[in-house]
Parts: structure tokens; sequence; C-alpha cells
């Protein structure tokens, strides 16, 4: 009411000019009120950040890989927005940033930016060359962007209130934060390079072992398990220490990320003490933010993203300094500082390439010409001075390493007196197999070590999932006489189908499986669900064996067709939504089962029939399901139609017995699938599908050890992993 009748008494003029003076106060602050919720923004987008940088770590930390490879954190579309979320303070020109806390935030977020950035180092290696040019064509943007923002507002502070120390520390976050980026540009020019020359590496070594007689022995219808478990070691030790980021991790690219990290940590925890004195000497006080209360949880979050995102760069420092500590000595001085060629190999072919620009003017094309090779070469000679210096780092921390460590063991081997008698003598040596670059002396034997043990440890994961129920129904197995007994070639063909499709391993399973399910007189439940279990179980290697070994996915439609199948008879013990365990009619007996389920597929095959004349393998899956049903039945039928002592349980125990052979013979693919996919051409997808094949190993290594018992029919073993070739199952 006061000031109501202040402005009764003002004139309309008077009333205008104070509505003038309090119109941009109110404006203001209407804009100031959502500013605590937009920091909180910022700071769940740094708090993800430094959520992912922590899950690298431990993931890292819990393999024994203390490389830490980037799987969560890495340079993409994803990071790259959480980033541009968290800049929100330094690119803000509208705040005036006066407190300290302010300033403390603006320097924690740049910090933030330049640790993000030391983690991307490794995640380059797992591109390929497009998108490392993409990706990094998109961080080079939003890094200029901030460094523009920070320029402008540090140059309108210093207009405005003349206040250096506002500027200074933000000033130098920024520019470690260009030099980070400038550091990871030239990084990425060798990684092309040396992919190329690691995969050279692989190339050679696959051949030799494809040559070596021990491996020999690893094929199909010749193999021990204890073989393909030493061949997948090899592969693993080969994928790993040639992964892309292991190589990355352990060359002199990390040195200078690593140490800076260390330095601009420092500097960070060192900031808000600084900017508090400086505030209090300059009788500021503690000037209030209007980011408000969220401002501290900015500063708490991105700290600790700081303190966790520094991790693995130093980690990565440390390993390569231990590496680097078991060979020194083993090179001359020359020799530890050359610039090795997969350095500068990209950037020399730039230079060499000719521009493709169409320009008439032979004096205009010379001159950008020159000044392309004029640029590249300096971009070589920075290149140079970049790693020549990294490598100095390198070396010197090797050597403080090498004296700490060998202080260490003194000390503890006078404490624990232990008597570490070697027992690698009865283990195998595959330091032959480490893939190493131009210039590498070699690794550790603890590093290798801890690599041969996390191929253990995946087969030994594999171990914990091995499929009980199969194993007890491919022991039931004593020949592959069921692979030649489900099938009778004297059952008629349908007479409007001119064509059929060809057999796989699955079908033939599910259609058997189907049978057994509708046999009316089986008493014993248990016996059923644990053959459902057994097959289940089996169809999950029996469909990666022919998705592994059918490349050019011929058979796609008769997987698909049992897939769609089983999925029917396992959860709701149909097929092709006939019931069957009320699929009887009449007396009731399996005859009658068996002869109801094979007119009924009979009419769905030669009702498709009549119509087309379509390839077979582009049936519909219900006509390729309902062949195979009738073919099953009628050779069931036939083969035991003067049988008429024989009951269901009788049957259904012939059954199991001809499903157990059809999955032992398939199952001796495994071995071929194993090698497959051990080798793998995509150095980025190598170490992913090696460790696929150590766990495929584990889970299966108890079925293989009883099938490499068995005598194995003379088979082409290119023929053996696809279409069942039933004449071929016999014994010469």
């Amino acid at each position: 009411m006061e000031s109501y009748s202040c402005y009764q008494n003002c004139s309309l003029y008077e009333l205008q000019d104070l509505c003038k003076q309090e119109e941009p106060s109110l404006t203001q602050e209407k804009l100031d009120e959502p500013m605590p919720w937009i920091g909180l923004y910022v700071a769940a987008a740094s708090a993800v950040c430094a959520l992912a940088m922590a899950a690298d770590a431990f993931r890292g930390f819990r393999s024994r890989r203390f490389w830490l490879p980037c799987k969560y954190f890495s340079l993409n579309a994803f990071s790259l927005t959480l980033l541009a979320v968290a800049m929100k303070l330094p690119v803000d020109l509208t705040s005036m940033a006066l407190g300290f806390r302010d300033n403390t935030a603006r320097v924690s977020s740049l910090v933030l930016m330049s640790t993000a950035m030391a983690n991307f180092t490794t995640s380059l290696g797992s591109m390929t060359n497009n998108e490392i040019v993409l990706n990094l064509a998109a961080l080079v943007i939003l890094v200029i962007t901030v460094f523009a923002n920070v320029c402008i507002h540090n140059v309108q502070l210093d207009y405005l209130y003349t206040v250096d120390r506002f500027s200074v520390v933000e000033t130098v976050s920024t520019a470690v934060m260009l030099l980070f980026l400038l550091m990871l540009c030239f990084s990425s020019v060798m990684i092309p390079s040396a992919k190329r020359s690691i995969q050279s590496s692989y190339h050679d070594m696959h051949v030799k072992i494809s040559n070596d007689n021990n491996h020999r022995l690893v094929e199909w219808g010749n193999f021990s398990v204890d073989e393909v478990r030493v061949a997948v070691t090899r592969y693993w030790v080969m994928a790993e220490t040639g992964s892309s980021q292991f190589v990355i991790a352990r060359s002199a690219a990390c040195v200078a990320p690593g140490s800076m990290c260390l330095l601009m940590g420092v500097t960070l925890l060192s900031t808000p003490l600084s900017e508090i004195n400086y505030f209090r000497r300059a009788g500021l006080g503690l000037i209030s933010s209007n980011y408000k209360w969220s401002l501290n949880c900015i500063l708490v979050v991105q700290f600790i993203g700081v303190a966790l995102g520094a991790i693995a760069p130093l980690m990565r420092w440390l390993v390569a300094a231990q590496i680097k500590s078991s060979n020194i000595g083993t090179r001359s001085f020359k020799d530890e500082f050359k610039v090795e060629t997969y350095w500068t190999q990209k950037l020399v072919y730039w230079q060499q390439r000719p521009v493709r620009l169409q320009i008439r003017s032979h004096v205009l094309r010379k001159l950008v010409h020159n000044a392309k090779r004029l640029l590249i070469n300096v971009c070589i000679r920075v290149q140079t001075v970049n790693v020549r210096v990294s490598k100095l780092v390198l070396l010197v921390s090797a050597a403080f390493l090498k004296r700490f460590l060998s202080c260490f063991h003194r000390i503890k081997t006078c404490c624990y007196n232990s008597n570490d008698e070697s027992r690698t003598g009865t283990e195998l040596d595959y330091s032959g197999y480490v893939l190493l670059l131009e210039g590498e002396s070699g690794l550790p034997q603890k590093t290798l070590k801890n690599i041969c043990n996390e191929a253990d440890k995946l087969i030994q994961k594999g171990r914990k999932m091995q499929p009980k129920n199969l194993k007890q129904l491919v022991m039931k197995s004593e020949n592959f006489n069921g692979v030649r007994e489900f099938d009778n070639n004297e059952v008629p063909r349908l007479e409007y189908s001119s064509q059929e499709p060809p057999n796989c391993w699955s079908l033939p399973v599910v259609t058997l499986t189907s049978v057994a399910v509708s046999l009316p007189n089986i008493a014993d439940d248990h016996k059923l669900n644990q053959l459902l279990n057994a097959v289940s179980e089996g169809l999950y290697f029996v469909m990666l064996i022919e998705k592994s070994l059918d490349k050019n996915g011929d058979l796609t439609s008769i997987r698909r067709a049992a897939d769609i199948v089983w999925a029917g008879v396992e959860f709701s013990k149909k097929w092709l939504d006939i019931d069957l365990q009320n699929a009887s009619l009449g007396d009731g007996s399996h005859k009658e089962t068996l002869q109801n389920l094979s007119d009924v597929a009979d009419t769905i095959v030669t009702d498709f029939t009549t119509e087309t004349n379509l390839d077979p393998l582009k049936w519909p899956v219900k006509v390729i399901a309902a062949r195979s049903m009738y073919r099953v039945t009628q050779t069931i039928l036939l083969a035991h139609k003067d049988d008429h002592s024989l009951t269901d349980e009788e049957l259904f125990e012939r059954l199991s017995v001809m499903i157990s052979d059809i999955f032992a013979a398939c199952l001796t693919n495994l071995v071929s699938v194993i090698i497959l996919k051990c080798h793998s051409n995509a150095i980025e997808e190598r170490e992913e599908s090696v460790g696929q094949a150590a766990i495929l190993l584990g889970e299966s290594e108890e079925i293989l050890e009883i099938l490499e018992k068995r005598e194995l029919p003379r088979l082409d073993p290119k023929k053996a992993g696809l279409i069942i070739l039933q004449e071929d199952w016999h014994f010469t």
C-alpha cells in the first residue's frame, strides 16, 4: 500500500521514468529464476561423464587391464553432447561471474573438458578412419566454441572492471585445453599406420599358427580339447596385444596426457583457496551467483569428475612407464628417440598427394601446392617434437619407476623371504604371439601372464554356464545313426512338390522333439521336461553353428522356421497352433497321433505348392516346417509299421536317442566355429570375437571331451557344418 501511495502522488511522466528504472531489474530477476535448475542440469551432465569414466576405470581394474580401455566413455556423439552441457558456465556470456565460486566453476569445467579429452586418447583406436575424422571434427568445433566464448567473456570483464585476476587461471586452463586438443589430433594421425602395421603382424602370425603341426590337430574330425584351449589362448594374446587401444596406451601418445592431467588436477585443487584469499584481500566478499545453490552442486560434481577422470590417463602413463622400465638399456640413446615411420606416415602421404582443385592458373596451383607442403611440413616437425618430448618424459618416468620397483622388490624379499620358485616351467610360453609395433622391445612377463590369465577367466566363465541337460542327452548317443534314420528316402515326396528345401541341423531336431511331446502315454513328465531343457540348451549351439558356417545365408529361411516352431513347442507345447498333447484322435495311440500330424502337414504343403512353383528357400516358414513334419512322421511310421508291441515310452526313448545323435553330429562342428571366431579380420572386433570363442569353449568343454573320443565318418569339413548329408554319415 505504501508503494501504491507513492505511485499515486506521481505525475504521469514521473511514473513512466520509475517504470523504466525498475523494468530492467525486474526482467533480470525473472530471467535469473530458472538459473539454479539449469545449473542442476549442468551438474547432472557432469555427473554422467564422471560415472562413465569411473565405470571404465572399474572395468579395467576388475579385468586386470590396468591401461583401462575405453568402453563407456569414448569419443562419440553422446559424450560430446554431455560435455557441451557441462561447458555451460564457460560459454555463458550473460553471467557477470564476479564471485569466487563462479570463477572456480568455470575453471573446473575447463579442467573437466581437458580430462575428458585425455580419456578419449585410446578410444580413437577402436574407430574407423571416417569415425575418427567426424568425431574429431565435432570435438574441434566444441573446443573452439568454448575457447572463443571464454576469450570474449574475459575481454568484457577486463574492459568493465579492469580485474585481471579474474581471467588468469581461466586463460591458462583454456590454453591447456587447446593443447590437449592438439595432442589428440596428432595422436590420431598415427592410428591408421599403426593399425596397418599390427594387421600385417597379425596376418603373419596367423599364417604361422595355421602351418604349425600342433594347430593342424584343431580341425573337424581330429581335435583335442587341450589343443583347442591352447589355440584360443594364442589368439587371445594376439588380440589383446594387437588391440588398437592397448597399442596406443603403451605408446608415447599417452605420456603427455597423463602428466598434464596430474598438473591440471593440482592446479584445480589450489584454485578455490587462491580465489578466496584474493577476494578477501580485495574486500569484495563472497559475491553470490545467479546460479545460487546449484553452483555448489556443479563444483562438487566436477571436482569428483576430474579426480575420477584422471585415473585412466595416469594409469596409462604408469603402464607405459612400466613396460618401458623392463626394456631400459636394451637400446642405444639414439634409438630411444627415433621417430618411427608410423608417427608421420600419414602426414607424409598427405604432403606428397597432389591437390585436387580445379584451378586453371598454373601460378595459383603451384602456390596452393607449396602452401600445402609448407603447412604439412610444419605439422610433421611438430609431430616429431611431440613424439621426442613424450619419449623423453617416458624414459625419465621409466627410470624412476624401475628404481622404485627395484627397491620395493628388495624390501619384499627381505621381509617375507619368499621362495618364489618359478612355476612357469610347465606353462607354455606365449611371448612369441605378442604383436608389437616398430620400435617396441616386448612386454613384461607379468603383463603377458595377466593377459593369459584373462583368457583362463573367460573359459572359466563359460564353464559356469555348461549345459548339464544337453550333456546327459549327448551321452545317450553311441553313434550317428540318427542322422541317417530321421528321414527315409522311401518316404514318397508330396504329389505337387517338384522341389524340396534342403535340411539343416535345427529343423529336424525341433520336429522330432515336437513328435516326442505329442506322444499321448508318457507318464513321466520329468523325462519330457528334461528333454525340452536339453533341446533348448542344444539349439543355442546348433543355431550358432549354422549361423557361423552358413556364410552366404542360404539356409536363413530354414533356420527361421525352426526358430518359430521351437518357440511354440517350448512355451506352449504347440506345433503351428496345434496342441501337441491333444493331437491324437480316435484310439489315442502314437501311430494315430503321428498320422494326424502327417495329414495336417501334407495339407499345408500341398495347398501351397498347387498355387506356386516358388524356390523352396523362399517358402513361408509354415510350409517349410510342415514339409519337415510330414517327412519325419512318415519315416517313423514306415520304420515301425510292423512293430505293434512298441509302446509310447519306448518310442520316446528312440526319438531321444535320434535327437541325441543329431546333436552329437552337429556339435562336432563346434571346434570349427571356435577357431573361426578366433580369427576375425576386423581389428576393432577381434578382441570381442576371441573373448566369445573362449566363453564358448568353456561352455562346450565337457561335450567336446565326449566327442573327441568318438570315431567320426570321413566327411568334407566344409560340408559337415551346414546341410545334413545323410548318405555320407557312415563309417568306412
